[in-house]
């Protein structure tokens, strides 16, 4: 961290929570870091969040346990947060704060950057246009992901979004490119079981050689969360911009982020806002979702998947309502799918990725992947109707299409969207599975692909 000037105050006046008031501080800057001084001799780090001529309001990382306020003084050391950047850091793992973890801790950066980023000029800004193909037939065939493109993946307690995360983390790849690819992993407020299992999967499967890692784990300071994922997109941008690679950011939980800002604004004080969340807080996500995106000249982009846990399953939750409004479409996790014990239980019918199109079609992915998806969509709408029609009046009822579409149902769950852990496939593969489930209809019945494609890959049984 580079050091402009340090001034040191023996002036603290309150602490509150992981705040700490301090008196007679002039010129201090908003987001400058502060070295705590402890009176054992250690030191702990905080920045700054409100500064006036009278007084500065400093959040500190890490309990407040030891802070005399008459023996602790206060550095303030002219810069703000930075972390160091280089191409080492691929194959590590770091702490909330960007130290590396392990035995061979020591890493040589080439530069230090604030981890707020710079601002991008809107105008620099490319359109995403090329495939991910994660390997994972519901994302790939009906949600494409594409490059530079932020999507999140809104799932709920108990939900296995972890194994989905490592899963798109493992088999990710640029299509038709040659170019290094690259993923940044963030952990915020995760159990020490779920770090495990996410640092085990990485090494078993040879993904963290292309890996950063960062994990803030659930007994970490709480306003440690604030930094993790800035410190991930920070690596991200470096990685992207600098060393000319694609890289998909992956955080998770975005949720226990959001609880660390309402905990940050209750100790400040602050007038609440929906559920007690800042006002702010919309503010706040978008200076971290918006940090994805390709930049017109650099060979490099920034991908983001953004997991989030629904309070109660609740969409309409201020969490995932303002993370809808910034980013471009959701991946939605249905319970209904995971109490069938259907693995990813991503649910189509609740998902959208709105760059969908910039990604998919003739030289991306195949010429027919446009209208496979929006049939498949369509017969999956209406199994689902006509299971609601059959639970009301019985299935004796039902019309012989009706039953057909229900039984296209169950094979559309257990064939399509269900898929092993380790299973990777390729777009070919899923498309091919989607025109398998389609010949059980006639021809007739296709009204969403075009004639030349149903001449081409429809066969009916």
């Amino acid at each position: 961290m580079a050091m402009n000037f340090e001034t040191e105050y023996k002036t603290i006046r309150s602490i509150a929570g992981p705040l700490i008031v301090v008196d007679k501080v002039r010129n201090a800057a908003y987001n400058e870091v502060v070295k705590i001084n402890m009176p054992d001799g250690s030191s702990k780090l905080g920045q700054v969040l409100e500064s006036t001529n009278k007084y500065a309001v400093v959040q500190l990382f890490g309990q407040t346990t030891g802070i005399n306020v008459s023996e602790t003084s206060v550095s303030f050391l002219g810069d703000t947060f930075r972390v160091g950047v280089s191409d080492e850091m691929l194959g590590r793992v770091f702490d909330g704060q960007g130290r590396p973890r392990g035995l061979n801790a020591d890493i040589i950066t080439k530069e230090k950057r604030d981890i707020n980023g710079e601002p991008l000029n809107p105008v620099s800004r490319a359109m995403p246009k090329d495939f991910i193909q994660t390997g994972i037939s519901t994302i790939d065939g009906l949600i494409t992901l594409v490059r530079g493109q932020k999507l999140p993946i809104f799932s709920g307690s108990g939900l296995m979004h972890n194994q989905l995360a490592a899963q798109i983390t493992r088999q990710a790849k640029v299509r038709n490119s040659t170019e290094n690819f690259a993923v940044v992993f963030a952990g915020i407020g995760i159990t020490h079981d779920d770090a495990a299992f996410f640092i085990k999967d990485f090494e078993k499967t040879g993904a963290l050689k292309r890996t950063v890692a960062f994990m803030n784990l659930a007994d970490d300071p709480s306003i440690e969360r604030i930094l993790t994922p800035r410190l991930a997109l920070t690596t991200a941008e470096y990685l992207a911009y600098e060393r000319d690679m694609h890289v998909l950011v992956i955080l998770t939980d975005m949720t226990n982020y959001c609880e660390a800002l309402r905990e940050l604004a209750s100790a400040r004080e602050e007038v609440p806002g929906r559920r007690g969340y800042p006002g702010y807080m919309y503010t706040d996500l978008a200076s971290i979702y918006e940090r994805a995106g390709i930049v017109s000249g650099k060979k490099g982009s920034i991908t983001q998947l953004n997991i989030l846990t629904m309070p109660n399953d609740d969409v309409t939750h201020p969490i995932p309502d303002l993370t809808g409004y910034i980013t471009e479409g959701q991946i939605y996790l249905s319970r209904e799918l995971a109490n069938k014990k259907i693995y990813p239980h991503v649910d189509p019918l609740g998902s959208l990725s709105r760059l969908m199109n910039n990604g998919i079609g003739s030289g991306k992915t195949r010429e027919d992947h446009r209208g496979v998806a929006d049939q498949l969509y369509g017969a999956y709408a209406k199994a689902k109707e006509a299971k609601s029609l059959s639970s009301i009046v019985g299935m004796e009822a039902l019309s012989a299409m009706d039953r057909q579409y229900l039984k296209f149902g169950d094979a559309f769950e257990s064939r399509f969207i269900s898929q092993g852990f380790y299973e990777d496939r390729s777009i070919e593969d899923t498309l091919n599975i989607g025109w398998e489930l389609l010949s059980e209809f006639e021809k007739g019945e296709l009204t969403r692909v075009k004639t030349e494609h149903i001449e081409k890959y429809h066969k009916r049984k």
